[in-house]
């Protein structure tokens, strides 16, 4: 992937645009982003996975929102796992531009019946959908830790630092409350992580994170 830091993306061109420069798609994962686009929409008539007020920026508020979060850990190896992953965002966006092996973590049944007939149309092997609760999930040493849209900053690192590793990237967009969510945090998890600029809004921001959170480090400020 070629290093391009882009400014504020606005509309579907310039999505596109910025998708070529950083990960170079080839025909046949620009074909699988096209069709994910565009099953993402259909179903949203059955199901409500997006803001209808968004489908108009499906481009830059959901394809490029959520593969900057890919483009931030470009070194990055070995299994992600998406938390409330719900229509697949950002982690089907994530398996269509990587091989990484993607562990889709959500408890609601339609949604999950969506994540598993998409992984399937568009023959993404490396997708694993796990329809549970993340208490109930089998802990794995996970690569990544991706959520964006998850439950408070607290309450998600809480819940999934058992599956994070001293070597675990976490990759948490939190919109307009970043600053403030981290401010929240005990300091010990305050200082594992950093604030970037959200590549679509203006106004959002990116946690992003490295290493384990032992159990000592809980509660303490």
């Amino acid at each position: 992937m070629r290093n391009e830091t882009p400014s504020l993306l606005v509309d579907g061109e310039q999505a596109r645009a910025w998708l070529d420069a950083v990960f170079s798609p080839s025909a046949r994962q620009w074909e699988r982003l096209e069709r994910f686009a565009t099953m993402l929409v259909a179903e949203n008539d059955r199901q409500n996975l997006i803001a209808a007020s968004t489908i108009s920026s499906l481009w830059v508020r959901h394809i490029a929102d959520s593969a900057q979060l890919l483009a931030l850990d470009r070194e990055g190896k070995g299994q992600w796992i998406d938390l409330g992953s719900g229509p697949g965002l950002p982690g089907l966006v994530v398996a269509i531009l990587s091989e990484r092996p993607m562990l889709l973590v959500e408890s609601r049944k339609r949604r999950c019946a969506f994540l598993r007939a998409v992984a399937e149309a568009l023959d993404l092997a490396h997708v694993e959908v796990a329809e549970a609760r993340l208490e109930a999930v089998a802990m794995r040493p996970a690569a990544t830790i991706s959520a964006r849209a998850f439950a408070p900053l607290d309450r998600l690192i809480a819940l999934s630092t058992r599956f994070s590793t001293a070597n675990t990237r976490w990759l948490l967009p939190k919109g307009r409350n970043a600053v403030k969510e981290l401010a929240l945090l005990p300091s010990a998890w305050q200082r594992m992580f950093h604030v970037e600029q959200s590549l679509t809004d203006a106004d959002s921001r990116i946690l992003v994170g490295a290493g384990a959170i032992g159990a000592r480090q809980r509660g303490k400020r």
